[in-house]
């Protein structure tokens, strides 16, 4: 017999990807000019011309076998240490190769991560709204999600409630940020409030509880914000990382998982998360864009071109009479709906072709995500429709 839990997600794809392929449809249908899909954090910035560059370079003077070659199963030994020299550098850490496991993206990095540190029957508290496919992540490895809402209207993280949700059978939590959809950043204030709770409960329990930092958004931030780096406030961090959003590359799928250095249990983490990698099939992320890496360090795409985006929608949709939450990172604008209710309100944007994912699959009601990381002249061209969407609920 086959898994049903697999079967039945294999059937039905995520309300993002739904939307992304009812988007295509709509487009074949009327022409990819008239739909506005926001549906996707798909970025169209390019990437840094180093990224081209290094692999024409590394295509055309180096060995293509050793080039496309496997690596050490949790990644090559020179490329690993290229990274912890950069977050050394930049974080002021003290990290080294051996706390690096190479992944195909965040997602890897996180299911190895969650792989590794949940057992079934365990929960991980994970604040919403939140990335759908965490709940499908923890699922999988048998754990169960526990959705503590961040405070209203800030979408800050809660930390009394989340020391409330704490119990024996916590492993883990999972903090998304620059998040995923609000665009919130969570300050250094908020994540030592949250650090203390869980140091306090992990001396209350006798057991560690594991902080999983999802951080693909990292690099991409307005106006000055701080990102604060997790492994320094909290010994019990792994940082699920990928280059997809920073160097414009979501199809090359390329990330790492870290494990602090300082945590206790450090070695069996470590080999816990290589074991997952090995049961999972994750072993020797794409060759090629593990050595892409160390030429690439540092380099972001222009995230500039976010910020004019986020700035025009924010300005004209607060015209419009649509209330949005301001983003301090990402490329996601939380835009509440008039009417309370998350599904009529992205139905009745498809009435004029504009695609917004409705919030309720976040773990939170009311809102609408719409992704910025379109050209502009698409944000442009769909003003008119927004502000027919937003006189409709006038009538």
């Amino acid at each position: 017999m086959i898994n049903e839990k697999m079967r039945a997600l294999g059937a039905k794809r995520s309300v993002i990807r739904e939307l992304f392929e009812y988007g295509k449809i709509r487009k074949a249908e009327i022409g990819e000019e008239n739909v506005f899909d926001f549906s996707l954090g798909n970025p169209s910035v390019p990437a840094p011309d180093e990224v081209n560059a290094e692999i024409v370079r590394m295509v055309s003077e180096e060995s293509s076998i050793l080039l496309h070659g496997y690596t050490s199963a949790q990644g090559d030994a020179g490329v690993r240490q290229a990274i912890a020299d950069y977050i050394n550098n930049t974080q002021g850490e003290s990290v080294h190769k051996d706390c690096l496991y190479m992944t195909v993206g965040a997602a890897a990095a996180l299911t190895c991560s969650l792989t590794a540190l949940v057992s079934p029957g365990e929960e991980v508290i994970v604040p919403s709204p939140y990335f759908p496919e965490y709940k499908v992540f923890i699922e999988r490895c048998g754990g169960k999600i526990v959705e503590v809402p961040c405070e209203a209207g800030t979408f800050r993280l809660d930390t009394d409630a989340i020391g409330a949700a704490i119990n024996e059978s916590t492993a883990a939590i999972i903090i998304n940020s620059p998040n995923n959809p609000t665009g919130a950043v969570f300050s250094e204030e908020n994540i030592i409030a949250l650090t203390e709770v869980l140091k306090s409960k992990e001396a209350e329990l006798g057991r560690p509880i594991y902080l999983i930092a999802d951080e693909p958004y990292r690099e991409l931030v307005y106006d000055g914000v701080k990102v604060p780096y997790l492994t320094k406030y909290y010994d019990d961090t792994v940082v699920c990382y990928s280059y997809s959003k920073s160097l414009s590359l979501p199809g090359e799928r390329i990330g790492y998982a870290l494990v602090c250095p300082r945590m206790a249990d450090f070695t069996a983490v470590y080999q816990a998360i290589c074991g997952a990698g090995r049961a999972l099939g994750f072993v020797c992320a794409p060759s090629l864009l593990q050595k892409l890496l160390p030429a690439v360090l540092g380099k972001v795409s222009d995230v500039s071109i976010y910020d004019r985006n986020r700035r025009l929608l924010m300005e004209k949709l607060s015209e419009y009479g649509i209330e949005s939450v301001k983003p301090e990172g990402a490329f996601y604008l939380f835009i509440k709906s008039p009417s309370g209710d998350s599904n009529e309100f992205c139905e009745r944007a498809k009435k004029f072709e504009i695609l917004l994912v409705p919030s309720d699959d976040f773990g939170c009601g009311g809102y609408a995500r719409l992704a910025y990381c379109v050209r502009t002249e698409q944000i442009e061209r769909a003003l008119p429709a927004f502000r027919a969407l937003g006189e409709s609920y006038k009538k």
